[in-house]
Formats: structure tokens, sequence, C-alpha cells
């Protein structure tokens, strides 16, 4: 192997990772989160045994070091070079990296996804990644839950203040001290078998649902009676 791409694997598996940890974990220590609904959560975990939490891409940002204590949890990334450098830095949360996509090796991720949630890991999905459009549901999410027979539990994560970056999400990124909140929202069951359109009609509706709690939650940041109840 040549000495560029010695530097390149080892900027990719080792620097980028653990640089881009260190700077999510400094950052996220000074948020002040605020879990609500967490009742669905236990409920949802209690019943099925395992959840699959889903976020906007746009949010993440605050759920990296906060879902590292929702361990054991697995999360699918595609086995492109960038999805290298994603899987080292869960690995290195101690989350459970499975490869896979919808364009390569996505039946043999789906299989691993479903022998771990048997045994009892969650799953972490980002719903519109990784390079949207923004808000529309990728039929993934749909069909992890089949294979998992595990509830979709829509998660969503709101910041009073935030840096908003030019990419296609727009991304956000709670500035320094920020109050976040983290609502657990009603589990939503799939059925194992599905027709096309039966399935098609399933995303949308879970797209709409996911939308909507995303504009609701930022709504309670103009308030009063919110913010009292929450962080009072």
């Amino acid at each position: 192997m040549r000495i560029k791409d010695t530097v390149k694997e080892f900027c990719y598996r080792q620097l980028f990772p653990r640089a881009g940890l260190l700077m999510v974990r400094l950052l996220s220590r000074t948020y002040r989160y605020q879990l609500v609904d967490t009742k669905n959560e236990k409920e949802a975990i209690d019943t099925h045994g395992t959840v699959i939490y889903a976020s906007w891409h746009q949010r993440f940002f605050p759920g990296i070091t906060f879902f590292a204590t929702r361990k054991p949890i697995a999360i699918m990334i595609s086995q492109s070079r960038d999805g290298e450098m994603i899987a080292r830095l869960v690995d290195l949360l101690g989350w459970r990296s499975v490869r896979g996509s919808s364009s390569s090796g996505g039946v043999r991720a789906l299989k691993e996804l479903r022998a771990l949630t048997s045994q009892g890991y969650r799953v972490g999905h980002i719903v519109d990644g990784p390079q949207g459009p923004f808000g529309v549901i990728k039929p993934g999410l749909i069909t992890i839950a089949q294979f998992s027979s595990a509830p979709i539990l829509p998660v969503i994560m709101s910041a009073e203040r935030r840096w908003v970056f030019n990419s296609w999400d727009p991304f956000m990124v709670p500035k320094p001290f920020s109050r976040v909140f983290a609502r657990f929202t009603t589990p939503i069951l799939v059925p194992r078998r599905l027709t096309p359109d039966a399935f098609e009609t399933l995303r949308q509706d879970v797209e709409k649902q996911i939308n909507n709690l995303y504009i609701q939650t930022d709504n309670w940041w103009r308030s009063p009676e919110m913010i009292r109840r929450y962080f009072s």
C-alpha cells in the first residue's frame, strides 16, 4: 500500500472519527436535555423487547452521545468510504455498526439487524439520510421494522438555540449550553406483510406523523407555559 493510501486509511479509520467524537462529546456536555414521554420508550421495550429510534438526519447531532446511553444499540451504515468513517465513530461510541444499504449488502444487513434485535439490541435509524430529500422517509425504515418486528419510536430532538448549516437538510447543531428536548413519541407498529400499496401508504403516514411532531415540538419554544413545565 502506498504511503498516501496509508495516510488516508489512518485518517478515515482513526484520526477523523476520534477528533469528531471528541468535539461532539465536549459540546454535548454543555447541553441541558429534557426528556419527554419516556414512558412511551419503556412501554415499547417492555412489550416488544426492542425499538427502532427514528430521527431526521437534520437533528441527529444532539443524539449522537445521548443515544450512547441507550445501549446496546445498532445502526445500519453504508459500505462506502464515508460510511467507513461513520462506522468507526459508531464503534467508538460503543454502538454496533451493521454495514449495508439498499444498493449494497442490504439483505445481509437486515438479517443481522433482525438477529441483533432478538438479542435485545435497539436500532438507531436516520429516516431521510444520508442525502435526502429532507423530511422524506426512505423505505428502509419500514423494511427494518418488518424484518425485526420492532416498533418504530420517533425521537424528536429540538434545540432552543442552534446553528443552521447550508446543507441539504439544512443540518442543525445546538449551540453551547442550549436547552434540548428529547421527546419519545407514540410507537408505530408495522405489519410483517404489506402489499406494495399498503407499504407506500404506511410510509407516507409515518412521514406525515414525524414531520408534524417536529413542527409541534419546535413550537414549544414559543410557549412560556411549556418552558415552565419542563425547565422550571
